[in-house]
């Protein structure tokens, strides 16, 4: 093979790797109850296909040969350290399993089986989003220190530390039972969001590699949603990341330039996206709780407005900000509200204190968000209990 075939051979096992890694990595843990060895069956049979493609041509079901591969992997490995009779049940169903992923252009997506096995409280809390974003979406550990502000050694051996509990303990590889799962609910959101945000903060220009992340943000979102339809919050993230995606077009310049979005051109923005964002929202407030999400959803729902209005309520958005804050007292200040305050002279601290305002815990974010465009305000009552994230809000 010459050297041109083998770059775009290496370039094909590099997109396999980006696409695939989470859903093949969760399939081989969910089914051997093993993450660690799962990772490194899947790094050597990715190892491998560097070896036999550029020699064999690439397969045609690329994801079955390294599943396939890093099965074998994974039984040679359990048969070396000659803990086969211990491991019998392991290796049984490995071998049960084989001859139906190879023979299936589709396997089982078991990757929101892992995000709530992360997600375990055995697991060191400020360990689930770092441990998600590595197993289940492919992040390496010096990108995720980097998102978390510390050192890649550091998070390397947080990591290592985290799956090994997971195998020590004996977490189960599943789902928990309803009444388990809003315990475990806020980290996996946490978790969707933040790869969300790592995926937009990484899109520049035509960077595939976050475009990819963002968008298996959002299916995560959706599948998450399927699990649990009646979950406000859910629907507010799912809701956030919509509006945020909708106005990607409109992102960048045609000389890469970043715009931002007072001076993106609303025509750009993707329509069906915001009216789906929209749908969400309004499904989200008719179950009457209101959260973090949902705030920020409905920011981005005012933003949406100047599409058809050809203005933005900054009242409303400052008054979202203001409710947000005190759910959530780490969320970043609204810096956009105070620069836009000091340019047009609005005193929106003035217009809060004086602003005679109702109850937002009982009406929620999407009927607010009415509310404020048709002229009246809100008050907001005690905030409830979420947890807070540094990460700012796309725009």
């Amino acid at each position: 093979m010459n050297g041109s075939n083998q770059q775009d051979t290496h370039r094909t096992v590099e997109r396999v790797a980006r696409e695939s890694y989470g859903r093949l990595v969760a399939y081989l843990s969910v089914h051997t109850h093993d993450l660690a060895s799962a990772e490194d069956a899947l790094s050597n049979a990715l190892v491998s296909a560097l070896s036999h493609w550029p020699q064999d041509g690439v397969p045609q079901n690329p994801d079955a040969w390294l599943l396939t591969a890093a099965r074998r992997s994974l039984i040679d490995l359990i048969r070396h350290q000659h803990v086969v009779q211990a491991s019998g049940p392991t290796l049984a169903l490995l071998k049960e399993n084989s001859t139906e992923a190879a023979l299936s252009t589709e396997f089982p997506d078991e990757r929101l089986n892992l995000l709530f096995v992360c997600a375990h409280p055995a697991i060191d809390p400020a360990m689930h989003t770092p441990l998600m974003l590595q197993t289940v979406l492919g992040l390496d550990a010096a990108r995720i220190a980097q998102a978390f502000l510390i050192a890649p050694k550091t998070m390397g051996q947080r990591l290592f530390r985290a799956k090994t509990k997971i195998r020590s303990g004996g977490i189960p590889f599943e789902i928990p039972q309803e009444r388990d799962l809003p315990a475990r609910l806020d980290a996996v959101i946490e978790a969707i969001y933040a790869a969300f945000g790592i995926g937009w903060d990484d899109m520049v220009g035509a960077d595939q590699r976050g475009r990819d992340l963002a968008e298996e943000a959002i299916w995560l979102a959706r599948v998450l949603l399927q699990l649990m339809p009646s979950e406000a919050e859910v629907q507010g993230l799912l809701a956030l990341m919509l509006h945020c995606e909708a106005r990607r077009p409109a992102r960048r310049g045609a000389d890469g330039r970043y715009i931002p979005l007072s001076e993106q051109d609303p025509k750009q923005w993707s329509f069906p996206l915001i009216e789906e964002a929209e749908r969400h929202l309004s499904e989200a407030f008719t179950q009457g709780r209101s959260g973090r999400f949902q705030l920020e959803a409905a920011i981005q729902s005012v933003h949406a407005e100047r599409a058809r209005t050809g203005r933005t309520d900054w009242t409303a958005i400052a008054l979202f900000y203001e409710r947000l804050t005190r759910l959530s007292p780490a969320s970043e200040q609204p810096q956009l509200l105070k620069q836009r305050d000091l340019k047009r002279g609005w005193p929106f601290s003035s217009r809060l204190t004086a602003t005679p305002l109702r109850t937002i815990s009982r009406i929620g974010p999407f009927a607010l968000t009415s509310c404020s465009v048709l002229g009246k305000r809100v008050r907001p009552q005690t905030p409830t209990t979420a947890r807070p994230v540094s990460r700012k809000i796309p725009q």
